[in-house]
């Protein structure tokens, strides 16, 4: 799977205490236009698999080709993401990652068991984008579509 060239998000959410939960992910796709709707999936393993089952909702942030070290610091355990990055909380009570490519806040629809994940789907309820290039994933490793590809 890792030879398939996918974008980079961050989703985040927060417990019932609110305090703000974020991970990095590449499990990421559209399902419905009408109404707009996207899924993702969450390892079983992973500590806030309950905290985002249960929420209600979620923000997803498509990552800018200058957001790598974001990407690795949402992706890295036993750190305090949120104390070292710019975000700031949602009229929806979501935590909004700054200098994103897009965001998507989410009511959670349906969430299905597939295996040693669970897929979320979302029903998104505001979309805020920005002209930047997005952050790739391929390969194992991180980066951004090559100026010669727009050439």
């Amino acid at each position: 799977m890792g030879n398939y060239p996918t974008g980079v998000t961050v989703i985040t959410t927060v417990d019932e205490s609110g305090t703000p939960l974020g991970l990095t992910v590449n499990s990421f796709a559209s399902v419905s236009l009408d109404p707009l709707m996207i899924l993702w999936s969450i390892d079983h393993k992973v500590s806030s698999h309950d905290v985002f089952k249960e929420s209600g909702k979620f923000a997803v942030h498509v990552l800018a080709e200058d957001q790598g070290e974001l990407c690795a610091l949402f992706a890295s355990k036993g750190i305090d993401r949120f104390a070292n990055c710019e975000w700031k909380l949602s009229q929806q009570g979501l935590p909004i990652i700054e200098g994103a490519l897009g965001v998507m806040e989410c009511q959670t629809f349906k969430s299905v068991e597939a295996g040693d994940h669970t897929i979320l789907i979302g029903e998104v309820t505001d979309i805020v984008s920005r002209k930047k290039e997005p952050l790739l994933y391929h390969n194992r490793k991180f980066g951004k579509i090559p100026a010669e590809f727009y050439e």
